[in-house]
């Protein structure tokens, strides 16, 4: 992986390159941000940029032996850990066939995507306590090629608290020219010791002409890539799974649309069928709606505060907010973007499907009448 192959974030690949020409390389650094804005890619490249035997000006060389060796994720001073279903294998080591294909396939990944590839009944994989353990003992291994040996453990917020607390001595006083990589989503849950014993780097989300680009590079038309790009967030990984799917898009248009007509009329018992039919989605497919949601409510706004210059739609999308978008003003705005804001949150938290759109239903149908 190198700096070249990474959507935007040049801030932060200038700050890592120059990280490593001066010498100054912190032993704990912290990757912090959603999979969709490159981090996993960032420390990949980072680490090929560290082992390159022929660094250049902004990149790596990508053609020595180490830089092929780290592209092939067999550097033997690369080492990974990473979250793992216990009742299949307690450590990384019983998946890195896996991890390898993943990252080869498609490095923008987040833990959703690797339960699915790893487990065919999803369970929730976690960096247990015997992950600690292995660290150690890689980590107490000299350095095969006499320079830094790198541990990279993605999804850090994973640990629990027993492997948190067994690492934090490692952490604190590595061995010489030991580095901890980690990649992390969730600051919060994370052990402040943790985080204390880390440099942290906020990977930012991606601006929305990166993202348009990146999106058209793969045979999406400028408008289509437009429309995306804004629904997105800055998140590449979220454009993908759209993108894969052009069924999922025109299902969460009909379900918008049915939620706010029947909200509208106050019809409790299309309200309720609406519910029963959303709750049937995956888990993932109903956060993907709560943040199409989202993007509808602001791209209202746009089109009710900017005369349309800023407004990214598709073309059904646009003819449904002729009619629609004048039911979002600055006196409901705010209620709901909380109310799918609040939504996704649950969601992520294992919340009952029913019983939260049923809630939401009756909040949309409150709200819609504010206008």
């Amino acid at each position: 992986m190198q700096f070249a192959d990474i959507n935007g974030q040049e801030e932060l690949k200038a700050h890592l390159i120059q990280e490593v020409n001066g010498g100054k390389i912190s032993h704990a650094q912290l990757f912090l941000g959603k999979a969709g804005y490159g981090t996993l890619p960032l420390a990949l490249a980072f680490v090929q940029y560290l082992f390159c035997e022929n660094k250049q000006a902004n990149d790596s060389c990508g053609a020595c032996a180490s830089c092929r060796k780290v592209t092939e994720l067999q550097h033997p001073d690369l080492h990974f850990a990473f979250p793992a279903v216990q009742t299949i294998a307690k450590t990384s080591n019983g998946f890195l066939k896996e991890w390898r294909a993943q990252i080869n396939e498609q490095p923008l990944f987040d833990l959703y995507d690797w339960t699915k590839r790893i487990d065919s009944k999803e369970r929730k994989p976690i960096i247990g306590t015997e992950e600690s353990l292995e660290i150690v003992k890689k980590l107490a291994l000299k350095s095969y090629e006499g320079g830094y040996k790198v541990m990279l453990i993605w999804m850090a917020e994973e640990m629990n608290a027993t492997c948190s607390n067994k690492l934090l001595k490692i952490l604190e006083e590595p061995p010489a020219k030991t580095l901890f990589l980690l990649v992390a989503e969730s600051q919060d849950k994370l052990l402040t010791t943790i985080l204390s014993r880390s440099q942290v780097m906020r990977v930012p989300s991606l601006p929305l002409d990166v993202l348009q680009t990146a999106i058209e590079k793969v045979g999406l038309s400028r408008q289509q890539a437009e429309s995306l790009a804004a629904r997105c967030g800055g998140n590449l990984l979220e454009a993908y799974r759209l993108m894969g799917n052009t069924d999922e898009i025109d299902l969460n248009r009909e379900l918008f649309i049915q939620l706010m007509r029947v909200c509208f009329k106050k019809d409790v018992n299309a309200m309720l069928d609406w519910t029963e039919n959303v709750s049937n989605l995956s888990r993932e497919g109903q956060k993907i709606f709560t943040l199409y949601a989202l993007h509808m409510v602001r791209q209202s706004l746009l089109k009710n505060y900017t005369e349309e210059m800023l407004v990214r739609v598709s073309k059904e999308e646009a003819d449904f907010l002729k009619n629609f978008a004048r039911f979002i003003s600055n006196n409901n705005a705010f209620d709901f973007m909380n109310i799918f804001n609040d939504a996704h949150y649950h969601l992520d938290r294992n919340a009952n499907p029913k019983i939260l759109f049923t809630q939401l239903c009756f909040q949309v149908m409150r709200f819609i009448h504010k206008a």
